[in-house]
């Protein structure tokens, strides 16, 4: 297995003239063509190029979006190939295919320290595919073209899929520095974290984030809860929340999580105020923003956002934190008018003297749209799904089978 500060130093040692498969996940945000958050990739790159001045031929197999199984030019990585060769600052070789006559064409092409990037392995129906032999079989292909794996998508390892799971049973394989390290700071959350241990919430649903709270109160000292979530907890207090986001088949989970805080001696902390609008933002009207208490949502309006009283209640909850965890933005954050309070929690987390984690997802794309910079945080995570699986507590199928199954490095 690699060790957590990065790629095994063995592994590399064995690589060059070899041909490495590496599964990164560059699943990145388009508009047309043009990438509109390419924080993925960059996260995608020290693994790579570490590889490359390794000597190896390295073979990236990454997916983008949710396409049928079939070839779409709505999700292809072209666009990806091209912004990845100018992180690299090398030139990436783009397979028009996943492992047909481009792929292998392209590969066989490769020199030592060369790069490619096989096109969408959703493309293809056994990447996806619930039928067992039907996975084996594409991970069969992909195997064919080359002699090692790195596992270096952490954004995919809670799924059980072909260039994710199957190919670690069929080649030599480790961990890519980037898992490595997502592996170590949630192990850091779960296991030994430093206290006070702070972990706030947000999103649109509370039955998205079932488990992480189920879990987390057993281990966290205060739970800070905003996002579209708060609404099912405001209403399980008795409050009227008016036409915002209610989970009405929640209410209960949501009281006996409350009733469990207050006997674990967890602090739950709500918002004292709202921002609200009569109406969803839309390019059809201007935003009209109303701070109204938290316990007095009139009929007619929607919460949209935490108010400015409860952006810096959290920011003060945060101040003495040594670990802070935060999944998911506090409001539309989209929109200017309702971005207060996701800015005042991203502002409290570049303050925190410990420990700090974005939980990847819309919480890393919150920050970053916001202007904050990666290095004004501990760590931002590239998963937010596997992030939320594993502090659930759940096995990660894609960790797993890196753990449990030889790495077979005397076979490079």
């Amino acid at each position: 297995m690699a060790d957590l500060t990065g790629l095994d130093e063995g592994f590399l040692r064995s690589v060059a003239g070899k041909r490495v498969l590496v599964r990164s996940d560059l699943n990145v945000p388009l508009d047309g063509s043009t990438i509109t958050d390419d924080g993925r990739i960059r996260a995608s790159v020290p693994t790579i190029r570490a590889l490359a001045d390794a000597g190896a031929r390295v073979v990236v197999a990454a997916h983008l979006g949710r396409p049928k199984g079939a070839p779409d030019p709505a999700y292809s990585l072209a666009p990806v190939a091209q912004r990845l060769g100018e992180l690299l600052d090398r030139d990436v070789a783009f397979a028009t295919d996943t492992v047909g006559e481009s792929a292998q064409a392209v590969v066989a092409g490769l020199a030592d320290g060369q790069v490619a990037l096989l096109e969408n392995v959703r493309f293809n129906p056994g990447e996806t595919s619930k039928d067992d032999a039907e996975r084996r079989a594409f991970a069969e292909q992909l195997a064919s073209l080359a002699d090692a794996f790195v596992s270096d998508g952490f954004g995919v390892v809670h799924r059980k899929q072909a260039s994710v799971y199957d190919v670690a049973e069929l080649l030599p394989h480790t961990m890519g520095g980037l898992v490595a390290t997502e592996i170590d700071v949630l192990r850091r959350l779960t296991q030994t974290p430093e206290r006070p241990y702070v972990v706030v919430l947000g999103g649109s649903k509370v039955s998205d984030k079932l488990g992480v709270i189920d879990n987390l109160l057993a281990k966290a000292d205060k739970l800070l809860i905003g996002g579209g979530m708060v609404f099912t907890f405001l209403k399980a207090q008795g409050h009227e929340v008016g036409k915002s986001l209610l989970e009405q088949d929640q209410l209960e989970t949501c009281r006996a999580y409350l009733a469990r805080a207050e006997a674990s001696g967890v602090e739950i902390v709500l918002p004292t105020d709202i921002v609200v609008d009569t109406a969803f933002p839309s390019g059809d009207r201007e935003p009209q923003p109303e701070v109204v208490p938290a316990t007095a949502i009139p009929a007619d309006a929607l919460g949209l956002d935490i108010g400015p009283e409860s952006g810096a209640a959290f920011a003060a909850a945060l101040k003495d934190a040594r670990t802070v965890f935060w999944n998911g933005p506090m409001g539309v954050f989209e929109v200017a008018a309702f971005a207060g309070g996701t800015r005042a929690v991203a502002q409290a987390l570049t303050e925190v003297s410990g420990l700090s984690v974005v939980g990847g997802g819309d919480s890393a794309a919150a920050v970053r749209a916001l202007g904050f910079t990666d290095n004004a945080f501990g760590h931002i995570s590239t998963g937010g799904g596997a992030s939320l699986e594993y502090l659930e507590g759940k096995e990660l199928p894609g960790i797993t089978v890196l753990e449990t199954t030889s790495p077979g490095q005397e076979a490079l």
